[in-house]
């Protein structure tokens, strides 16, 4: 009897445990790094197809911004921008002007409803 509690105790921890690590890894933080008088920013942006990567992307081809890679796979974006000319506050208020919600701001929704079908993503509330 009480090894069969035992056990049971021990896959229910299991249990607990493994649904715990899930919740953290679809956790996602921003990250920066500065290196050389630039900053290298890493933050989500939601998003589906190469139209969505060229508007995020293109948002971002203002003063400062040297570079913008967004990924349709996993919706992270990678910024690289001089913070003497542009704050990642401008940058991710770019992105959600151009309807694109982000980490911190969460997109224009009269832009957002005038993006293409396949640009219209599953928005959080």
């Amino acid at each position: 009897m009480k090894t069969s509690q035992y056990i049971l105790i021990a896959f229910i921890a299991l249990a607990i445990t493994s649904c715990g690590n899930k919740a953290e890894s679809e956790t996602v933080a921003t990250s920066t790094v500065v290196a050389n008088g630039l900053a290298n920013s890493t933050f989500k942006v939601w998003g589906n197809c190469e139209m969505c990567k060229e508007t995020i992307e293109g948002s971002l081809k203002v003063e400062g911004v040297t570079k913008a890679d967004w990924s349709t796979e996993t919706k992270m974006i990678s910024v690289t921008y001089d913070t003497t000319k542009i704050t990642l506050d401008k940058i991710q208020k770019n992105i959600a002007v151009v309807g694109y919600d982000n980490e911190k701001y969460k997109g224009d929704n009269t832009t957002y409803s005038e993006l293409p079908e396949c640009c219209q993503y599953d928005r959080k509330p």
